[in-house]
């Protein structure tokens, strides 16, 4: 598991490979990823946006923005833990990601940024 903390956001990765969502002759290795947010400051929020920046070992790089996540933007109250699990596929059996969400305190409407800490894709096989 991977964990950091960004003002008093606690953001945690569990990734996994797909080798049935995969087909290696074609480049295809699929991988799933859970994340967890958990508030641990003292302000609700709500996450509005989402930013990916993922690496194939090919030398590939692809950028992801967009809305919430999986079609949610959550609010989160102190001590509120919210969970996702997500997909990514790449053209080889290694890579990574890493990001940011975009939250918005209530409070204030202040906006900050949550970095998502960089995570490693894997094909199980290349671990042995």
């Amino acid at each position: 598991m991977t964990t950091q903390i960004t003002s008093g956001i606690k953001i945690s990765v569990i990734t996994r490979y797909q080798p049935e969502y995969s087909n290696p002759d074609s480049e295809h290795f699929m991988f799933a990823y859970r994340i967890t947010i958990e508030n641990l400051s003292d302000y609700t929020i709500q996450l509005v946006r989402r930013h990916w920046n993922i690496y194939d070992s090919i030398g590939s790089n692809k950028q992801v923005d967009g809305e919430g996540v999986v079609g949610e933007q959550p609010v989160l109250a102190p001590g509120d833990v919210h969970q996702y699990m997500s997909g990514c596929n790449l053209k080889s059996d290694m890579g990574f990601m890493e990001g940011y969400y975009e939250m918005i305190r209530e409070l204030d409407n202040s906006i900050f940024h949550v970095h998502i800490p960089r995570f490693q894709l894997i094909a199980d096989y290349r671990l042995n």
